[in-house]
């Protein structure tokens, strides 16, 4: 079978899952889908480890982009999206979104790999740990700048929506958790754009690049995930309201911590 379309039926496999925990936990599909591309792109198409890295990054972004305009779609509907927050985490993001992708295709693979697999595991210690704890801090427009520039740089390198990041940064400055959750969703957009773009600049003229490429961004992978997600991810919604996810949320932290170290180790 051709690699190309052995990748996109296995990623229509790996969207429905993806999709299912994103819309069940509230967390992006980059902390899945990048360890998982990774693993497909090495021993499928035998892409060395300098290419395949940032690869499956840019291509977990590009799968972001339909997911976040329906997510910002429901939160503006809600009245969740609060210009003033928008506006400077949204500048701060773009900046951080372009950034990240230059930074994770100059770096060696193994140091970006190895950065991958620590950011995942402070990701699955602060769903554990920290939750959701407001701080006695007040929201400023600079501080929303550095909080934006950060989530752009961090989520764009990990392949990731931000939401990890965003939420409990926001939550941090005191804002609502409404407006929170409201402006990680828009962020997610941002940073999925953003940094999509970036991937596709930083990897043009890459002549080592597979068939079916633009840029860094791995276009089976993308289309094979994307078809089954934005379903599955309604599904997952809908069984939050009777699963309890605060226990979801420890037992996918301990499948992180696992993904984690295999990639410092393997």
């Amino acid at each position: 079978m051709d690699p190309a379309l052995l990748i996109f039926l296995v990623c229509t496999l790996l969207g429905a899952f993806v999709g299912l925990f994103a819309g069940l936990l509230g967390i992006g599909g980059g902390l899945i889908i990048v360890p998982s591309l990774l693993y497909l792109l090495t021993d499928y198409i035998h892409l060395p480890l300098k290419i395949a890295m940032p690869m499956a990054i840019a291509t977990s972004l590009s799968t972001i982009v339909l997911t976040a305009i329906s997510s910002s779609r429901a939160h503006y509907k809600l009245g969740n999206l609060r210009q003033f927050y928008l506006l400077w985490t949204g500048l701060g993001i773009s900046v951080g979104a372009i950034i990240g992708p230059q930074f994770a295709t100059v770096i060696s693979a193994q140091s970006l790999k190895t950065l991958f697999a620590i950011l995942v595991l402070v990701i699955a210690a602060q769903m554990v740990f920290l939750g959701n704890k407001n701080a006695k801090r007040d929201v400023t427009k600079q501080l929303l700048l550095l909080i934006g520039v950060i989530t752009g740089c961090i989520s764009s390198v990990m392949g990731i929506g931000g939401g990890a990041i965003m939420v409990p940064a926001l939550l941090w400055c005191r804002v609502d958790v409404r407006a929170a959750i409201g402006c990680a969703a828009f962020s997610g957009l941002v940073i999925a754009l953003f940094g999509s773009a970036s991937f596709i600049v930083a990897g043009w003229n890459n002549e080592h690049l597979p068939q079916w490429s633009v840029g860094f961004i791995y276009l089976p992978a993308t289309l094979g995930i994307v078809l089954t997600s934005v379903f599955t991810a309604n599904i997952g919604a809908k069984l939050s309201r009777s699963l309890d996810t605060k226990l979801l949320k420890k037992i996918f932290a301990g499948f992180l911590v696992i993904v984690s170290l295999r990639m410092l180790l393997g």
